[in-house]
């Protein structure tokens, strides 16, 4: 026993020590998310948007989005900070209820001091007349910019 317990620490030390050899990600290991206006006027293409579309428009995902925005709304009304909202949460809420809502469209949202931008593309008019009032539901949000665009998903290229 006395021979096994240096070879079983030794055995554990060196998997520790592989273990964390990779370094830790930080945030210059991301993508760039930063979109250009050439990229958010752009259509997605037509098999993106069918993949995306079959999950967005379940009843399930609709409830679930739905449920998240009042969890966090009275998270915000249990701590006091129905008023001022945290950027991050007003872009994650808005971006989720028009996604259950604009099933069809891609579109990016961004928060800065209760004033939302969304841009990207959606199917016809109807829906890009739809994302002001619903972005508005969520509370905190004070003004909405909408840059979006009407435009029908791209074809999908040839293989």
């Amino acid at each position: 026993m006395n021979k096994l317990t240096p070879i079983v620490i030794s055995a554990l030390l060196l998997f520790g020590a592989a273990a964390c050899s990779d370094g830790a990600k930080t945030s210059a290991d991301a993508p760039n998310s930063t979109t250009t206006t050439e990229n958010a006027a752009s259509p997605p293409p037509a098999d993106t948007v069918k993949k995306t579309q079959s999950d967005a428009t379940s009843d399930i995902r609709k409830n679930q989005a739905n449920s998240d925005i009042r969890a966090r709304e009275q998270r915000n009304n249990v701590t006091g900070g129905d008023a001022i909202r945290a950027d991050g949460d007003l872009q994650s809420e808005v971006r989720s209820k028009l996604e259950v809502n604009i099933t069809k469209g891609q579109l990016t949202v961004d928060a800065k001091d209760g004033v939302v931008t969304v841009a990207g593309t959606v199917p016809n008019q109807e829906d890009l007349a739809k994302i002001e009032p619903l972005a508005k539901e969520i509370k905190g949000v004070k003004m909405v910019n909408v840059t979006a665009t009407v435009a029908p998903a791209a074809p999908a290229s040839p293989k």
